[in-house]
């Protein structure tokens, strides 16, 4: 990738660091998968306070008192600062095994990452990877879809609010829209109709510099309109000729969940 070093010895020391500070239990040994994701693996990654953060994601298994107990984990998550790029969220297991099966695009991807973008992987992490075809279904166009119409909703300068940080009230003020939001609708898009016809997700984008352009505001508003619009038909009727199944087999990832739990507490 042109614009990021993937991450070195250092800021694995970082991460590390910011995962300690979660007191209840060991984040970074409690976690079966770890690893980057957003623009670092899509290779859009921006460099500067006007663009991006460092995302990562992971999964993690808590202590057998939260499962037999009144203890709760559900995730954990750190958000970026001004002076801190680190965004970061860990999911429980059985959480996010319940949003792999609404497809939801940000879990799916976890699965799907080249190797260089992973951080850590368990065994229990790669039989995760080795099963990812159990959660491949039609089901994707409705959160792909939904997910895109989301950020169509929000790029438009109509719905800059209060609560929209000012790195983005400043995109929608120079550019007329927010160019992040309008490079993840068609990202979204795009993967989302790949998935449908091929079955596979693939991060590392190979559109990544039309992406860039459109994220630096060099696309006019008309412009990504357009291609969104051609790009919903297209999704559309990518879902209406896919071969995928309907829906993901449920019976199956329960027994994998039961497995992976099973294996975590005994090992």
């Amino acid at each position: 990738m042109k614009n990021l070093r993937i991450m070195g010895s250092g800021e694995l020391r970082v991460l590390n660091h910011i995962l300690f500070e979660y007191k209840k239990f060991n984040l970074w040994e409690s976690s079966i998968i770890l690893g980057y994701r957003g623009s670092i693996t899509h290779g859009t990654y921006l460099k500067g306070g006007k663009f991006d953060d460092k995302d990562i994601m992971g999964i993690a298994i808590a202590p057998m008192d939260y499962y037999l107990g009144l203890q709760n984990f559900e995730q954990f998550e750190r958000l970026p600062s001004e002076t801190d790029p680190w965004d970061i969220v860990i999911y429980e297991f059985k959480k996010y095994i319940n949003l792999l099966i609404k497809s939801n695009p940000n879990v799916l991807a976890l699965l799907w990452l080249p190797k260089k973008f992973y951080l850590k992987v368990s065994p229990l992490g790669q039989l995760l990877i080795d099963n990812r075809n159990l959660f491949v279904s039609k089901q994707a166009y409705h959160s792909f879809s939904g997910y895109a119409y989301s950020q169509l909703h929000k790029m438009t300068p109509e719905k800059v609010t209060g609560r929209m940080g000012d790195k983005r009230k400043e995109l929608v003020s120079k550019f007329g829209y927010d160019v992040k939001n309008a490079s993840h609708l068609i990202r979204l898009l795009k993967m989302g109709i790949e998935f449908l016809v091929e079955g596979e997700l693939f991060i590392e984008r190979k559109d990544a510099n039309q992406l860039i352009e459109i994220k630096r505001g060099e696309w006019k508003l008309n412009k990504v309109l357009k291609l969104a619009d051609n790009l919903f038909a297209q999704c559309k009727d990518a879902y209406i000729h896919s071969a995928l199944p309907a829906k993901p087999d449920i019976e199956s990832i329960n027994l994998l969940a039961h497995q992976i739990m099973k294996s975590y507490f005994i090992s």
